[in-house]
């Protein structure tokens, strides 16, 4: 039977007493499980990991909703669960290509993830942001923009709340008023399973390699963030890093493209010019703002606030609230936040540059020599544009974890490189080696998972090693 494939009330009572399948119990999976069950489906949550290890609290509530729960593998052996479905939604983390989703496709049942089944019950409207570096702080500067303007923002999707956590609270009664808008961050593993996400206004901040352990192809991850534009069209706005790009961008008709880069050229409707950013909208004037008090360094934080201010005009934002945001802006944790300052050497922890695109970013940022902490669980990355990167900014390179054979066979012949056995050994080791005015930069280009639970972790423990040489 298709699911959802009405309009409005007709898709609530499609889903009541339909069969659905949520492949993967993290949070997004979870969520999704329960908002299903609230619109009175026969929901099963299956994740590949044994139940002990899933968040238990969340458990509870899914079980308490009737979600029958299946944990313990996505083997062959849940075949007979799938083949039963109406509707399966894939929680990003979950390759579309294992068996079992294969053999739904062959028997014709739909495959959507949360993103897709969220924003088809979502009436306001969505801004969502994609990118391969700098997701989190435009989404988290935009929502400050708008409610600094006074409008009702709920900000979700790859950021940690789930777009179905939204509905859960607004169809429950638990919000004061509807939000103004959605605020989203999208990463490529969610584009891959959209078919009707629809966006007021889209953001390509940049593309640069990462993901290869998933996408098939560089080719394949462009595709999947170019999707996030399939379903635009009059009265929607493609906001685009132009320079950035890395094929010619074809956009649906009736949708308006504003586009940004450091430079001017071209038709860009934002730029750097004259310790300034200037923006032109069609039709409108040309508008100027200071990033003179903006806290994040680096030429890419400038292109990402290029892409909050037009997202913010377009959206209606006087000009002062926006330059306002810009001054009083903090950074996030671990993304270049600064942490100490000890003997003369400056510590910073950029433990969310995951892939290698990042970490050149992060150190364009730097006049001071860097020595460079880097290494943790490879995901199938090109180490070798670090090469010219740390050739002339990066005394050291002090590398840790899974990756650290191919990080220093790939920068060995440019720069000195030491192994570290532990973030605190790494930590003491850089510091050794380094002078007065030099930077310490924990950006390791490589995820997380095989030391620590996620980067998270990865930067607390970057920083407990700083605190505890100003203690010795």
């Amino acid at each position: 039977m298709p699911v959802l494939k009405r309009e409005g009330r007709q898709r609530q009572l499609l889903l009541s007493g339909s069969r659905v399948v949520v492949v993967g119990a993290g949070v997004s999976g979870l969520w999704g499980s329960l908002f299903l069950a609230s619109m009175g489906a026969e929901v099963v949550l299956t994740d590949e990991a044994p139940e002990s290890r899933l968040d238990q609290e969340m458990l509870q509530k899914v079980k308490d909703k009737g979600v029958r729960v299946e944990a313990g593998g996505h083997g062959l052996d849940k075949l007979d669960t799938i083949l039963r479905a109406d509707l399966v939604v894939v929680s990003p983390g979950v390759p579309l290509d294992i068996d079992i989703l294969n053999r739904a496709r062959q028997n014709g049942i739909e495959i959507i993830g949360e993103l897709e089944l969220a924003s088809r019950f979502i009436d306001e409207p969505i801004i969502a942001i994609t990118g391969t570096n700098g997701k989190t702080t435009v989404t988290t500067m935009l929502a400050q923009v708008l409610e600094r303007a006074g409008r009702s923002v709920f900000v979700g999707g790859n950021i940690g709340n789930p777009l179905s956590a939204y509905l859960a609270a607004r169809d429950g009664g638990q919000l004061a008023s509807m939000a103004d808008y959605v605020v989203a961050e999208v990463s490529s593993f969610q584009l891959e399973t959209i078919e009707e996400f629809s966006p007021k206004v889209a953001v390509i901040l940049n593309i640069a390699l990462d993901h290869q352990d998933r996408h098939s192809s560089f080719e394949d991850y462009v595709e999947a963030k170019y999707r996030i534009f399939k379903n635009m069209g009059p009265g929607c706005y493609a906001v685009v890093n132009l320079p950035s790009l890395p094929k010619p961008l074809s956009l649906p008709k009736g949708t308006s493209r504003l586009a940004y880069g450091t430079k001017r050229q071209g038709d860009l409707n934002a730029w750097l010019e004259g310790g300034e950013i200037r923006v032109t909208l069609p039709g409108s004037k040309t508008y100027t703002f200071s990033h003179a008090g903006f806290a994040l360094s680096g030429r890419h934080n400038l292109e990402n606030l290029m892409a909050v201010i037009l997202v913010s005009l377009v959206l209606g934002v006087e000009p002062p609230l926006i330059q306002e945001m810009i001054s009083e802006f903090k950074p996030l944790p671990h993304r270049l936040e600064y942490v100490a300052e000890v003997r003369g050497v400056r510590f910073y922890d950029d433990s969310k540059a995951t892939n290698v695109d990042a970490v050149v970013r992060a150190l364009e940022g730097f006049d001071s020599p860097v020595l460079l902490i880097a290494g943790g669980l490879d995901k199938e990355a090109d180490f070798l544009p670090l090469k010219e990167a740390c050739r002339h900014k990066v005394k050291v390179v002090v590398t840790l974890g899974e990756a650290k054979e191919k990080l220093k066979a790939s920068l060995s012949q440019v720069i000195q490189t030491i192994d570290a056995t532990s973030m605190e050994d790494a930590v003491t080791k850089a510091f050794k080696m380094a002078h007065s005015g030099d930077v310490v930069l924990l950006s390791p280009a490589c995820a997380s998972f095989d030391m620590f639970l996620n980067y998270h972790e990865r930067g607390e423990a970057f920083k407990r090693a700083v605190k505890g040489l100003a203690y010795e």
